[in-house]
């Protein structure tokens, strides 16, 4: 073989390579990108699907400005809020961001700082005649599963109180716990407060009780040993609280007054 058909032959054979070996580096860059949020989408103002089908909320607002500015590809992964713990634990999801209480947890997640600070509250229907917790002596309280909601209801401050129900009634959702709520099937929801404003907002013929059942701090939870990635996240989310990115996108949201982040 000549020295032209030699070379011919070289520069075929590196046609042929260079697109795969360019797959495979992209394939490698867009994993390393990758950024996904596990949330409940039934969560709203934090997250949860609009009319249109988008997942939308204040926290996936939050996880779409750090990977903006981070460079990541945000992926938005809905889960079953009870089976949380095992969709970080089998990798499926980087982190926990979604309305996720601090308070109670403070050892099981590496935690970014608090965010929001939270509080649990009551909602009963309009005209019920119930206007504090001894109203719900008797009566069937709504609460969604592995909520923050259920975990101050069976807290001891709170014993007495539980004990009063008729029946605690856990759901799934609380899209469900206002549907119960508005047949009678419950006859209040427990729920953060956040999530009752929004509720209070798209939804008439319901109230909120003044008095709150408990209060809390929300954080972004990643695996344990998982400091490195949590770092980034946190010096991202300081450095728009420091710029006033974060109170505006907290201003969309109708959140302002319950954000703590840089303050």
């Amino acid at each position: 073989m000549n020295k032209r058909i030699r070379i011919w032959a070289a520069l075929c054979a590196a046609a042929i390579l260079l697109p795969a070996l360019a797959g495979c580096a992209k394939k490698t860059g867009a994993a390393a990108q990758t950024f996904t949020v596990g949330f409940d989408a039934e969560f709203p103002p934090y997250g949860y699907q609009d009319d249109s089908g988008e997942y939308v909320g204040f926290d996936l607002d939050l996880a779409a400005e750090v990977c903006a500015r981070r460079g990541w590809k945000l992926v938005k992964k809905p889960i079953d809020w009870d089976s949380k713990d095992f969709e970080l634990d089998s990798g499926t999801i980087d982190c926990i961001w979604n309305g996720f209480t601090i308070n109670g947890r403070e050892d099981d997640y590496a935690w970014t700082e608090p965010y929001v600070d939270n509080t649990q509250v009551f909602v009963v229907r309009d005209g019920s005649g119930i206007t504090d917790f001894g109203g719900l002596a008797g009566l069937t309280v709504a609460v969604q599963t592995g909520s923050s909601a259920l975990s101050a209801l069976g807290s001891d401050d709170n014993a007495a109180l539980r004990a009063s129900f008729k029946t605690l009634l856990e759901v799934p959702d609380y899209n469900t716990a206002f549907l119960d709520l508005e047949s009678g099937a419950a006859d209040a929801v427990a729920l953060d407060v956040g999530v009752a404003d929004y509720q209070l907002k798209n939804r008439t013929g319901f109230v909120k009780l003044a008095t709150p059942l408990s209060s809390e701090q929300y954080g972004v939870g990643f695996q344990k040993d998982n400091t490195k990635l949590r770092d980034q996240v946190q010096e991202t989310l300081d450095a728009m609280a420091k710029d006033g990115t974060f109170a505006k996108i907290a201003e969309k949201w109708s959140l302002s007054d319950m954000v703590c982040l840089g303050k």
